[in-house]
């Protein structure tokens, strides 16, 4: 390595080192991949086909970083590259659906959300570190529990449960009720909007041929804002036993806090998307 290197990575360690995970990026770019020749799945595919190309560019109004913190201010020596996903505008609704963790492929960031602003994370590529290093930064997560919130939508973007799919038939009831229900300005609707998640644990398992549910509805710490009459009314909501689902021989549910909840019980329970529940494979 001569010393113009040794410069060039020294400048690229300082600079990378003020960035995080979920910091972003706003500027006309492109976002780069691969395609097939010979089966092109995109306008942007197919065109670059047409003229030749291997691989394709999409514009894009910016990029968010992905890469965990810890290795992101790694020195590029050992580790030059970083994974982005391209930022894209969304509207008010659809916003507020991603903030609420409902649309699982998109990542809220709060520093862009201004902007409409979310990370397509179905979209990742990888670049060096020097690319970052010269981008003008965009603090993206401002608080722990903004950076928090986010590493989680990353994790859950790529570890969602994938549900038995006669449970996804038997609580599809439950899930449109509160899809349906949860932005109405009703005693209702604000409930749902104090949840934090919701979980479901298979007892013994979701493989058994006897199963017992429970559904735990995880709220907000507020104590101002529950109201234990208007949860049991939302309770009556769940799913029963019945015969076309045989196999689910219980349902409970219960309404609590995170301090409430055990770590066993926790980590026994798989979260529920209520948009998007994700199935077994057949």
């Amino acid at each position: 390595m001569g010393a113009a290197d040794a410069v060039g990575i020294e400048q690229v360690d300082e600079r990378i080192a003020t960035w995080r995970q979920g910091d972003c990026v706003v500027e006309d770019a492109w976002f780069l991949y691969r395609t097939n020749v010979e089966n092109p799945l995109t306008d942007a595919g197919r065109t670059a086909v047409a003229e030749g190309a291997e691989n394709a560019e999409m514009p894009v109004r910016g990029f968010a970083v992905l890469t965990q913190t810890c290795d992101l201010v790694r020195s590029c020596v050992d580790r030059p590259f970083a994974e982005v996903s391209p930022l894209v505008e969304v509207n008010a609704l659809v916003l507020r659906e991603i903030e609420r963790g409902r649309r699982p492929n998109y990542g809220f960031i709060p520093g862009v959300a201004d902007l409409r602003l979310v990370a397509d994370l179905d979209r990742v590529m990888t670049v060096e570190k020097a690319v970052v290093a010269v981008w003008e930064r965009i603090q993206g997560c401002r608080t722990d529990d903004e950076t928090r919130r986010f590493s989680l939508a990353l994790a859950r973007k790529r570890a969602r449960t994938a549900f038995p799919n006669d449970f996804v038939k038997f609580a599809k009831p439950l899930t449109d009720r509160m899809s349906e229900k949860h932005d109405k300005q009703s005693d209702e609707g604000r409930a749902l909007r104090t949840l934090r998640e919701i979980r479901v644990r298979a007892a013994p398992s979701w493989d058994a041929d006897a199963v017992e549910l429970t559904f735990w509805f995880i709220r907000d710490d507020d104590e101002s804002a529950f109201q234990p009459q208007v949860w049991e009314h939302c309770l009556t909501a769940l799913p029963r036993p019945q015969s076309t689902f045989g196999r689910f021989v219980r349902v409970d549910g219960v309404v609590l806090t995170l301090d409430d909840l055990t770590g066993r019980d926790y980590v026994e329970s798989d979260p529920l998307d209520l948009d998007h529940l994700s199935t077994r494979p057949p």
